[in-house]
C-alpha cells in the first residue's frame, strides 16, 4: 500500500470536502490528527491576543498620539475617518468573537456532525482569514464597522466553527485515552497568543525573532534590522500585519482542515475493550437534557462561569495596554517616566514586552486548564471553584497595590494565577455538570452551558474598557486607571462566589427513572451491536516519520512563542 493510499480516503461520487471523503482508510496513524487539530486552535486561538493591537490602533491617525475627538458617539466612532478610535470601542470587536463563538457553536454544531470536520475547517479557514483580511481593509480606510464586520462577525464565526470541529473527532480517535484527546483539543486554543501576540508585535514595531543567551552562549535569529516592521512615519503598521497574518493563519488553518480524518462506524483500537458500566464514571441518577435547564443548580452553575469568565476574559482582552500604562518607564529601567513622557521608540520597546505578558498570559492559560481540573478529581468540583472565587478576589483586591508599590513580579504573578484559573473553569465545569445532571445528557447540557461564555465576552470587556475612558476622561492618570476595575471585578467574583455557595444536589423529582435510562441505554447498545467492530487495518499508530514530521510542524510555532513568551517575561523584571 502507498503513502496517498493510507492517507486519502477512498474517492468516490461525493465532493472533496464531503464527510466520505475524510474516512480514513487501512494503514492511518491516528497520531497525525492532533496535529491538524493543532494547526486550527493555534491560529484561531490569537483572538486571545489581540490585545497587542489596541494602543497602535487607537492613535491610527495621530501616529504619535491618539487624534481625540471626545463628544463623538459610538456611532459616529463606526464611520468617522478623522478621529482615532477609542481603545474601549476596539475592545467590542474582542467581544464579538467571543459572542459569535458561542453562538456559532450553537448553531452549527449539528451541522458539523454531518458535515465533517474537514468541511468544518476550510469554513473556519476562511471565515478566520478572510476575516482577518477584511478586518485590514477597515483599518486600511479607518472605518471600525468595517474591521468590526471582517475580523469580529465574520472572524467571529471562523472562531466558532474552527473551535468545535476538531473535540468530537480527537475524543472519537482516542477513546482509550479521552483525557488526553481533550486535552489536546483545547490547549491550542488556550495557546494561540503565545504564539500570535509576539508575532503581531514583531510584524508591527519590527525586532529580532529570537534572541536568548545561554551563560556565554549568545544566539540571535534575525538581528537589529533584520525586519524593520511594518510601521513607519506615516502609518502605525496595523493593515499589513492584519493582511499578512490572515494570510498566513488561512494557509495553516487549510493544512489542518485537509489533515483531517475520521474514524470509520465501528472503529476501535486494537487491543481496547470498551469499560464496562461499572468502570465508566456513570453516576447514580441522570436529567433529562430537557429538564436540566429548569432546574436552579443548572442557572448557579451558569452564573458561576459566566462570573468566573467575565473577570478572566476582561483583563486579557487588555492585557497589553494595562501592563504598558501601569509601569510604563519602569519595563524598560526609566521609572521617572510616564506612559504619556515615553518617546515612540521607548513605546516601540515597551509594546514588545507587553506582547510578552500577553504570550505569558496565554501559557498559564494552557497549564490551568490540566492543572485544575486535574486538582477537581482531588478537592471535588464545588471546592475547586470555590479555591478560584476566593483567591481570585485576594489577588484582583491586591492588583492595585502591587502597581502602586511597582512590584512587577507580583502583578505579573498574580495576573498569571488568575489566568490559569480562568482556563481551570473551562476544564473544570463539565465534570460539575456531570457531577450534578449525570452523565447521560453532560455533552448537550454543557454546549447549552456555553452561551455564559458569550454572555462573560459581553460583561467582562465592556466593563474593563469603558471603565478605563471614563477614568481616562476624568483625568485618572494611566497608572491609576484599572484600580476601580479590579475592585469591580473582585464584586463579580464575590457573586460567583454566593452563587457555588447555593448549589445543591439537584431534586430527585427531576431524575430520570431507572426505567428511563434502561431505555436509553438499551436503545444504544442496540445501535452499537448492529455496527460491526473492529480496527479495520488502523492501529493504535505511533511517531513514525510522517507524524514526527506533522508533529514537528506545529511544535516549532509552539516551541518559537514560549521562548519569545520567557524572552519578553524576563524583562519584564
Amino acid at each position: 500500500m502507498t503513502t496517498a493510499d493510507t492517507v486519502l480516503a477512498p474517492i468516490g461520487a461525493s465532493g472533496f470536502l464531503d464527510r466520505e471523503r475524510t474516512i480514513a482508510t487501512a494503514g492511518f496513524n491516528r497520531w497525525l490528527v492532533p496535529p491538524a487539530a493543532l494547526c486550527i486552535h493555534l491560529c484561531i486561538g490569537m483572538a486571545y491576543g489581540f490585545s497587542v493591537f489596541w494602543l497602535p490602533l487607537s492613535r491610527a491617525i495621530g501616529l504619535t498620539a491618539p487624534k481625540a475627538c471626545p463628544d463623538m458617539s459610538l456611532w459616529q466612532e463606526l464611520f468617522t475617518t478623522t478621529c482615532d478610535w477609542k481603545v474601549a470601542s476596539l475592545g467590542w470587536m474582542y467581544t464579538l468573537f467571543f459572542v459569535l463563538l458561542g453562538v456559532s457553536a450553537a448553531i452549527w454544531g449539528g451541522w458539523l456532525e454531518r458535515a465533517g470536520p474537514r468541511k468544518a475547517g476550510v469554513v473556519a479557514a476562511c471565515c478566520w482569514g478572510g476575516g482577518l483580511l477584511i478586518g485590514a481593509f477597515g483599518v486600511y480606510v479607518h472605518q471600525l464597522w468595517i474591521m468590526w464586520l471582517g475580523a469580529g462577525v465574520i472572524g467571529g464565526i471562523g472562531l466558532g466553527l474552527g473551535y468545535i470541529s476538531p473535540v468530537s473527532t480527537l475524543i472519537k480517535w482516542f477513546p482509550d485515552r479521552r483525557g488526553m484527546a481533550t486535552g489536546m483539543a483545547i490547549m491550542g486554543f488556550g495557546g494561540g497568543a503565545m504564539i500570535g501576540a509576539p508575532l503581531a508585535n514583531i510584524l508591527v514595531n519590527g525586532g529580532k525573532f529570537l534572541s536568548f543567551d545561554l551563560g556565554s552562549f549568545h544566539f540571535e535569529l534575525g538581528a537589529p534590522g533584520f525586519f524593520p516592521g511594518f510601521k513607519s512615519a506615516a502609518d502605525v503598521g496595523v493593515w499589513q500585519t492584519f493582511l499578512l497574518m490572515g494570510m498566513i493563519y488561512f494557509v495553516f488553518m487549510m493544512i489542518g482542515a485537509f489533515a483531517y480524518r475520521v474514524i470509520p462506524t465501528g472503529w476501535q483500537p486494537e487491543g481496547w475493550t470498551p469499560p464496562s458500566e461499572k468502570k465508566s464514571m456513570i453516576t447514580e441518577h441522570h436529567v433529562h437534557l430537557d429538564n436540566a435547564h429548569k432546574t436552579p443548580q443548572f442557572w448557579l452553575i451558569w452564573w458561576v462561569l459566566c462570573l468566573n469568565v467575565s473577570a478572566g476574559i476582561g483583563v486579557i482582552g487588555m492585557a497589553s495596554p494595562m501592563l504598558q500604562e501601569i509601569f510604563a518607564g519602569k519595563l524598560i529601567g526609566h521609572p521617572e517616566l510616564t506612559f504619556g513622557q515615553l518617546s515612540v521608540e521607548q513605546k516601540a520597546a515597551i509594546a514588545a514586552i507587553a506582547a510578552g505578558f500577553a504570550g505569558l498570559l496565554s501559557l498559564f492559560n494552557i497549564g490551568g486548564r490540566f492543572f485544575w481540573a486535574s486538582m477537581s478529581d482531588l478537592m471535588g468540583r464545588k471546592n475547586t471553584y470555590y479555591t478560584f472565587f476566593i483567591l481570585g478576589i485576594v489577588l484582583y483586591a491586591l492588583a492595585p497595590t502591587f502597581a502602586a508599590m511597582g512590584s512587577k513580579l507580583f502583578f505579573v504573578l498574580a495576573f498569571c494565577i488568575i489566568l490559569s484559573m480562568y482556563g481551570g473553569g473551562f476544564a473544570t465545569v463539565p465534570a460539575y455538570l456531570a457531577d450534578m445532571f449525570g452523565t447521560q445528557f453532560v455533552g448537550a447540557i454543557h454546549g447549552r452551558l456555553l452561551t455564559a461564555w458569550s454572555t462573560a465576552g459581553i460583561i467582562g470587556p465592556v466593563v474593563v474598557n469603558y471603565i478605563r475612558e471614563f477614568q481616562l476622561a476624568a483625568g485618572v492618570p494611566r497608572d491609576k486607571l484599572y484600580d476601580t476595575t479590579m475592585y469591580i471585578l473582585c464584586a463579580m467574583l464575590i457573586a460567583g462566589l454566593i452563587c457555588n455557595y447555593l448549589i445543591k444536589p439537584v431534586n430527585p423529582k427531576w431524575n430520570m427513572s431507572a426505567e428511563e435510562v434502561a431505555k436509553l441505554q438499551a436503545a444504544s447498545a442496540k445501535s452499537e451491536a448492529a455496527v460491526q467492530h473492529g480496527s479495520f487495518g488502523i492501529g493504535k499508530g505511533g511517531l513514525d516519520v510522517s507524524a514526527a514530521l506533522f508533529w514537528a510542524f506545529v511544535a516549532i510555532p509552539i516551541a518559537w512563542g514560549v521562548l519569545k513568551t520567557l524572552e519578553s517575561a524576563v524583562k519584564i523584571f
